[in-house]
């Protein structure tokens, strides 16, 4: 991948570490001001002032990339998408505008079962160039890694589909796609009123399979009233990490159901949403090091209250902000949307929304140790922004501030020229 030296940039800001930050940590950024970066087969080799780089290395063995005026941050982290859908629903959005609450639409028959029945009718390349232009449309807003959900399958053949899809993707775009299993997303037709007998269908069935074939690295589950009880749950979330897959659950989105307490007690990687969480349950995360996902853009959508971040982070948990990207509830991938809703209405300083994008986000995947922030070390993946500092992010409200895209060490996007990754 040859080398690589970024100058003049204005400022780089980083967290720091390779674990999550937690509360008060969460506002710790490494601010260099007139920083330059060394970057060497796809790892970031040095970061430092400028003035002591260039002094120690001659400019004639590195491709120079002159980020004068701009800022440098870590490449932003998606850990909560559900990106590999057939179908879209906009009849559905201006249902909940009219009122008709989410619940409502799924218990009529629409929701996620009209995405079911699109993905199930669609085949491998056209999920998979659907995927391919999702891609590169978050490529544009400086996600360089994303998670991915299965869970508009509902039986075996289509949410192994969702899965061998992403798989493909991982190893054709520059974007890193981490794959979820969640098959028990809700219950589909075929099992209505045996929610207990589908998740059994997908212990016995499904999971093995998905195992077997290393075809996701965690399981998740929506555990909500009316779809997966905490009992329902927790049987399909053991038997998941018994089986080697790490374990997160959409938690506490509807109902305060205890979904956040399921998961510190199982010791899932991340609880997700998190709308209706109880203080015992945000402290229960605290206390089991379980990442905070919350996703205010579909709050927005839904327009329902947004998750109580500022009471998550000031009782000591690790809060990661991600799109929840899907056709339903939440049809978009704008991180300038989300870091204004984080710090405008989740109140959430510029710091921590920074840091719940990046490091955190990367925690949530069970990447920090080498993504998520701008360190010697970690992969190369780098977001130049237009502008001088990370405050803009926010500042310069919904405005996708993003100029070039480093990935690998590699240039996928340059927003100045035009450039794009074609490379396959």
């Amino acid at each position: 991948m040859g080398k690589k030296l970024i100058v003049k940039a204005c400022q780089i800001a980083t967290p720091k570490g390779k674990q999550a930050k937690y509360g008060k940590e969460m506002n710790n950024l490494a601010v260099i001001e007139n920083g330059a970066i060394v970057v060497e087969d796809g790892i970031i080799q040095e970061v430092g002032p400028a003035a002591d780089i260039l002094q120690a290395h001659d400019l004639k063995d590195f491709e120079i990339i002159d980020a004068a005026g701009k800022c440098a941050v870590p490449g932003f982290v998606d850990a909560h998408t559900h990106f590999i859908f057939g179908g879209y629903r906009p009849d559905e959005f201006y249902m909940r505008l009219n009122g008709a609450s989410y619940m409502e639409i799924m218990n009529a028959g629409g929701g996620i079962q009209n995405t079911v029945n699109a993905t199930r009718s669609s085949c491998f390349d056209e999920l998979f160039q659907a995927g391919m232009d999702r891609l590169d449309a978050m490529v544009d807003y400086g996600i360089t890694t994303v998670e991915g959900k299965s869970g508009y399958g509902l039986d075996a053949e289509t949410e192994l589909l969702q899965l061998k899809v992403q798989g493909k993707l991982n190893q054709a775009h520059p974007v890193d796609v981490v794959s979820t299993f969640l098959g028990a997303h809700a219950v589909p037709p075929e099992f209505k009123g045996r929610n207990e007998a589908y998740i059994d269908f997908l212990i016995q069935n499904v999971l093995p399979k998905v195992v077997e074939e290393k075809l996701a690295e965690f399981c998740d589950v929506f555990c909500e009233d009316g779809v997966f009880s905490i009992a329902l749950s927790r049987k399909l979330l053991q038997e998941a990490k018994k089986q080697g897959l790490e374990i997160k659950a959409h938690a506490d989105e509807i109902e305060q159901l205890g979904g956040a307490e399921l998961a510190a007690e199982l010791g899932a990687v991340s609880a997700d949403h998190l709308l209706e969480a109880s203080d015992h349950g945000i402290e229960q995360l605290k206390k089991h090091r379980v990442v905070a996902t919350l996703l205010p853009a579909t709050a927005f959508c839904l327009n329902k209250r947004y998750a109580d971040a500022r009471k998550i982070i000031d009782q000591g948990c690790a809060v990661a902000l991600a799109s929840d990207f899907n056709p339903g509830s939440c049809f978009t991938q704008s991180v300038p949307l989300i870091f204004a809703l984080a710090c405008i209405q989740m109140k959430m300083t510029p710091e921590e929304a920074l840091t719940a994008f990046t490091l955190n986000g990367a925690a949530a995947l069970k990447r920090a140790d080498s993504i998520g922030s701008i360190e010697t070390g970690k992969k190369a993946d780098i977001v130049i922004l237009k502008y001088p500092s990370y405050k803009y992010l926010s500042y310069h409200t919904a405005a996708n501030l993003v100029e070039t895209v480093i990935k690998d060490g590699k240039i996928v996007k340059q927003f100045s020229t035009n450039k794009r990754y074609t490379e396959v």
